[in-house]
């Protein structure tokens, strides 16, 4: 019984121990829960601009074109004849009237030609004389009898054969004649140089590429068309651009579609007629929609979708928190030049969407409208 004592008291005195411990700490966790404030979540203050309404309205579909500006009127000017280059007046950036003088080849040898091809028309004109008389002689000795008809047959020959190699060879002094004039460089069209790819002194080829001229006037843009995009376009649709440099966008209309489709890629070209700008030149890159029809759909605008979880989504505000709404989106489209995407599923008419403008919002979150905001808000639904 002693040794059984000795065991026990010890173990009383921790558990003893052991009791009292525990009871301290419940105590004080009791008082640190009573002494701790209730923390609420803080609801996300929300401006009238951070708030969108889902609503039916008419949606502009359109599509996306892309391209380089170039004249719908241009003019290159090219050697007609092959010399060397006298002069040239007109530089880049120039304005030049249709009929305007740019500058001239050199004539030396055109002059030489001419003067050889007049030469041989005197004498093709000569020996046409010199056949007309013969034949006007033979035929009197046959009336006469004192040759045959034989030789007046010649001779009538002889007088078709010289008339023909004089018509040959004035047609050859009116081509040098045309030569000597092809010398001249005339601008062929009204506009503005863009290239001069020659300088006074070089001698240049046939065909070669002096001066290129544009009409700025008219502008269009060629875009390439995937041709499953192409059978919504119609010629006459209305389109806006931003071109590059400039800060304002620009008005189109579809002016033709290309019949054939390029090789390759199997797109087809669009040509969009530019409303006239000081601003605007050939060979700049500009990008748009063409409004292809206008359909009414429950809309949102593109900027309140967002797009960072596996499926697209919007934050409708419903009873003071931000719910997540998984979207079934429809086709995209413009409504006063901002683009708006259609909403298939997951909102109803007059749904309040958290625009983009709010940033990243966490499902739940707790919001409230100012007094104005909220005013505006129940006025637009």
């Amino acid at each position: 019984m002693k040794r059984h004592l000795k065991w026990l008291l010890p173990l009383l005195v921790l558990a003893l121990l052991a009791g009292a411990v525990l009871n301290t700490l419940r105590v004080r966790r009791a008082e640190q829960a009573g002494l701790a404030p209730s923390r609420e979540p803080v609801a996300l203050e929300l401006a009238s601009s951070d708030v969108v309404v889902a609503r039916t309205q008419p949606l502009a579909r359109t599509l996306e074109v892309s391209g380089g500006l170039k004249a719908v009127n241009s003019a290159i000017v090219k050697a007609k004849v092959a010399a060397e280059v006298r002069t040239l007046v007109a530089r880049e950036g120039d304005s030049v009237k249709a009929g305007q003088v740019l500058g001239q080849l050199d004539t030396t040898e055109l002059d030489w030609r001419l003067r050889q091809a007049e030469q041989n028309a005197s004498t093709t004109q000569a020996q046409l004389e010199i056949a007309r008389r013969t034949l006007e002689n033979n035929r009197a000795m046959v009336a006469q009898g004192f040759i045959s008809p034989t030789v007046l047959q010649t001779s009538i020959s002889n007088e078709a054969g010289a008339q023909a190699t004089h018509l040959a060879a004035m047609a050859a002094v009116e081509l040098a004649r045309k030569a000597r004039a092809d010398s001249t460089l005339v601008a062929p069209i009204a506009g503005m140089v863009s290239q001069r790819l020659v300088q006074p002194g070089e001698r240049v080829a046939v065909d070669t590429r002096l001066i290129e001229i544009v009409d700025l006037s008219r502008l269009e843009l060629e875009a390439a068309v995937a041709p499953e995009d192409a059978v919504a376009l119609a010629v006459g649709q209305g389109a806006t651009l931003q071109v590059d440099g400039l800060a304002t966008p620009v008005e189109a209309k579809v002016a033709r579609i290309n019949p054939s489709a390029q090789a390759g890629s199997r797109a087809i070209l669009v040509y969009l007629n530019l409303q006239p700008h000081p601003a605007l030149r050939q060979g700049l890159f500009a990008r748009g929609r063409v409004a292809t029809a206008q359909q009414p759909a429950l809309a949102l605008p593109l900027s309140a979708v967002r797009t960072d979880l596996s499926q697209p989504y919007a934050l409708e505000l419903l009873k003071g928190k931000a719910v997540l709404r998984i979207l079934k989106l429809g086709v995209r489209g413009e409504i006063d030049g901002q683009p708006w995407v259609a909403v298939t599923g997951g909102l109803a008419e007059g749904a309040l969407v958290l625009a983009g403008s709010a940033g990243a919002v966490r499902d739940g979150t707790p919001v409230r409208l100012p007094a104005p905001a909220a005013s505006a808000v129940t006025a637009a639904r």
